[in-house]
């Protein structure tokens, strides 16, 4: 599928003038902060030197004073207190880091995570009931718990207190907790609203923190699992996120959690250059993969052992499970791609809504993603079971998941999420029907332009102004990612130089050529555009400019997002 160039913003020669001079940066890496929302001089010099003096006051959301005080009762009377977290990274990192922390303040704590199959997304009787065997007189959802409004209820009848911390949109009732913590809260005045689940416990832990006059190194030690948790979850990483996201890599990188880092090992990375790329496409599937086809709770464990060959064992079994996850991502993906021909029609349809017997609910959503990728449309992939369908949908830009799911509420027997992400429950015989609502609310929400994917272009840049000092101060806007992205360039007239060639899985591998400035260049996945680029030697290009490093040694090359 084309893609749509398109440049951030028009460029104002007199304002980035005078950023380039106030800030004595080179107009590339000024261009890009000004196109990333940066004017006021003091907020870039902030943006650059993230650290935690940065983070805001956890007691400005809601309900925190209300969470604070309930736990550290908790601690003191030595109650029996139950974490419950989701299954996927987030939630796995949200338990671990708050089951460490309240661990190092002697609290009575276990852990529980839902089987996605059995007991779905959210607090579920079943770890209610695991709650009241353990005595548990306190429950802390993390990462779940905004829309739970019966199982609330349900534990208040056995005396169990109930503190929600959640990320997700809150539906129309709040569940009659102790506390709910969410910052998508309407009446909660928190100034940043996009924290993953993780973030919101490690606001929960910074307030208990602040409440007992600790040190912060009792919180800042597991800033690794925010960041990881955070990264995973495709939050967007500016203001706290961003905070998050750079110092915890750095801590991840330096003396990171035990399991963590021989998950890094198993997996063949580079502890010390873990960057936010690695953890979405390299850590985060095999923290997952247990969770997509079982419980998640090896996961858990791996990250707050302490034991190094039980770490070693369990990261194998994650690799394993990782292995076996995408043997099955294939296979539906290819099941899911013959149905297209019957339900997917490419001229008129807004959405793919696709449902299969079989399908195994751990990995539709990857396949969502997948199917995302080819074709551009937001989609949701439903499981049957028992005429009963789970459902896990993706989004594109310009388009509320969450708020086209709620205009077909009437049809679905559960759903929750926020913009991008989604999951639901439906009646098998109600898919068609919900194909045919969730196309006509697409369709009013969307318009024909939204449907092609762009390319955001932030500077155009001549090959000789690429070097060493530049990628260096270009490194320095990381981590980046949604509202933070990495910085993208173009180039025109380029000269094809040499021999194109294909190498690894279908990547093309060849040299340009400007002004007598050469680079090596490396498209990934585009080794069907061989013969085009043979016999067109001239090209307009969009690239990232990247250290390559191989064989120890170190070069400068650029990584092509498109041509032309």
């Amino acid at each position: 599928m084309k893609s749509k160039w398109e440049y951030f913003n028009p460029i104002n020669p007199e304002a980035i003038g005078e950023m380039v001079e106030k800030l004595r940066m080179p107009r590339p890496v000024v261009r890009v902060l000004n196109n990333r929302g940066f004017v006021n001089i003091d907020k870039i010099r902030e943006f650059l030197n993230p650290n935690t003096d940065q983070l805001h006051d956890p007691f400005l959301i809601k309900d925190m004073e209300l969470a604070v005080n309930r736990i550290i009762t908790a601690l003191r009377e030595r109650e029996e207190i139950l974490i419950f977290g989701d299954y996927d990274v987030d939630g796995i990192t949200s338990v671990s880091m708050l089951y460490l922390f309240l661990k190092d303040l002697c609290g009575q704590v276990s852990f529980y995570i839902p089987d996605r199959a059995t007991e779905g997304y959210g607090i579920s009787t079943a770890g209610i009931e695991e709650a009241r065997k353990k005595g548990a007189s306190l429950i802390i959802s993390v990462d779940c718990g905004i829309t739970s409004v019966e199982e609330v209820e349900f534990a208040r009848k056995f005396g169990i207190d109930v503190i929600v911390s959640d990320h997700h949109e809150p539906g129309e009732v709040l569940p009659e907790a102790v506390a709910v913590l969410d910052p998508k809260r309407i009446d909660c005045d928190y100034p940043f609203k996009e924290l993953a689940g993780v973030g919101v416990a490690y606001k929960l832990a910074q307030g208990i923190v602040q409440k007992l006059e600790l040190n912060y190194d009792y919180i800042e030690k597991y800033l690794d699992l925010v960041a990881i948790g955070s990264a995973a979850d495709i939050v967007p990483l500016v203001d706290e996120n961003r905070v998050f996201v750079r110092v915890g890599l750095e801590k991840l990188n330096k003396d990171g959690q035990e399991g963590i880092l021989t998950l890094i090992d198993t997996a063949g990375f580079h502890p010390g250059n873990i960057d936010v790329g690695q953890i979405i496409y390299g850590l985060a599937p095999r923290i997952n993969a247990v969770g997509r086809l079982g419980r998640a709770t090896p996961a858990v464990e791996l990250i707050i052992t302490r034991n190094h060959l039980n770490a070693q064992k369990i990261a194998l079994e994650l690799e394993e499970k990782n292995r076996l996850r995408k043997e099955i991502d294939n296979k539906t993906l290819l099941e899911a791609l013959v149905k297209m021909e019957t339900y997917f029609h490419l001229d008129h349809d807004f959405v793919v809504v696709l449902a299969g017997e079989g399908w195994h609910p751990g990995v539709i959503g990857i396949v969502a993603s997948r199917i995302i990728e080819k074709y551009f449309r937001p989609t949701v992939m439903i499981s049957i079971e028992n005429g009963i369908g789970k459902g896990s949908a993706r989004s594109i830009p310009n388009f509320d998941l969450y708020g086209a799911l709620k205009s077909c509420s009437d049809l679905l027997l559960q759903f929750g999420g926020h913009k991008y992400a989604a999951g639901l429950t439906i009646e098998a015989e109600k898919i068609p029907e919900f194909r045919n609502r969730f196309n006509e609310v697409a369709s009013n929400m969307l318009q024909d332009d939204d449907l092609i994917p762009k390319i955001k272009i932030d500077d155009e840049l001549r090959l000789e102004e690429i070097n060493t000092e530049l990628i260096q101060m270009l490194e320095g806007l990381a981590p980046f990612g949604p509202k933070n992205n990495k910085p993208c360039f173009v180039s025109y007239g380029l000269e094809v130089v040499g021999y194109p060639r294909i190498v690894g899985r279908n990547h093309l591998k060849f040299k340009v050529r400007q002004n007598g400035t050469v680079f090596n260049t490396i498209a990934f996945n585009r080794g069907a555009d061989l013969q085009q680029l043979q016999e067109n030697r001239y090209i307009d290009m969009i690239y990232y400019v990247e250290e390559n490093n191989w064989m120890n040694r170190t070069s400068l090359q650029l990584k092509v997002k498109d041509f032309r």
